[in-house]
């Protein structure tokens, strides 16, 4: 078993949180994880992008190649179509449908869906909406991180004890409105990818 994703957006989004839930998760089933250095974060508001890689044998390379990403798991919908080539042509995108217009010609966002929606296996997600459900915006990411539980070869379990982990020094209610972020995530993507004909 080997999985490769791109995480994908722009500073101060939570692309770093995401890393470590998937990493810790992936940790403790025995796997071996390998992250590339996370480009952006001195900018809030940059681009940001991470290689992430996990497999049941030893990574070489903390690098994807062009085209062999399995996800891109982006919290910024235009942030996807920057990092789309390395997707394999059976790749999956999950996408927060929420912009950022953190430039000045931004496209319309109708534009950047419309290209989204021509890969064959994607889910489009309202990450600011859920995450407002939850209890906090702040929550977008981990909604992100429960739709994209939905294809990640990790049981959904393993995923929800790295949240508890990550957020337990912050106190029982944040960890709980994490969790619940994490589920209404897992639970749009189902129900999108459903609608989609997209296989889980």
């Amino acid at each position: 078993m080997e999985y490769d994703l791109i995480l994908a957006g722009v500073g101060g989004q939570g692309i770093l949180t995401i890393a470590e839930a998937i990493s810790l998760a992936a940790l403790k089933r025995g796997w071996c994880v390998k992250q590339s250095e996370v480009h952006g974060m001195s900018q809030r508001g940059g681009d940001v992008q991470s290689h992430l890689r996990f497999a049941d044998h030893e990574i070489f390379s903390d690098l994807i190649p062009l085209g062999e990403a399995d996800m891109i798991l982006s919290v910024e919908p235009l942030e996807t179509l920057r990092y789309v080539q390395y997707l394999k042509p059976e790749g999956m995108i999950v996408a927060n449908k929420t912009p950022v217009e953190n430039i000045t010609n931004y496209p319309p966002v109708d534009q950047i869906y419309q290209k989204i929606t021509r890969y064959p296996r994607h889910v489009l997600i309202d990450a600011e909406t859920l995450a407002k459900q939850a209890g906090n915006v702040r929550c977008s990411n981990i909604v992100m991180l429960g739709a994209a539980s939905v294809f990640l070869k990790i049981n959904p379990e393993d995923l929800e004890s790295a949240i508890t982990e990550i957020f337990t020094p912050k106190g029982d209610k944040i960890v709980e409105m994490n969790k619940k972020a994490f589920r209404l995530g897992r639970s749009e993507a189902t129900t999108t990818a459903k609608e989609n004909k997209v296989p889980c």
